[in-house]
């Protein structure tokens, strides 16, 4: 069993995402302007998309102090 001990390199979850490698993206709602027009009904949010987490560069862990 000792070749399946894996080396004490210390990593944690990635406090920014939690590990999920990518943050979501953010929503804006405000009734008082009109975002983007689907078919016939207008959208009050604006929101972006998901991108890969800044922090641990989509790893989903970061390296331990």
């Amino acid at each position: 069993m000792e070749g399946s001990i894996m080396t004490a390199e210390s990593k944690k979850i990635c406090p920014e995402c939690n590990g999920e490698k990518k943050i979501a993206g953010t929503c804006v709602c405000d009734m008082e302007w009109r975002g983007t027009q689907k078919d016939d009904e207008w959208v009050d949010c604006q929101c972006t998309d998901e991108e890969i987490c800044p922090v641990c560069q989509g790893s989903g862990y970061v390296s331990g102090d």
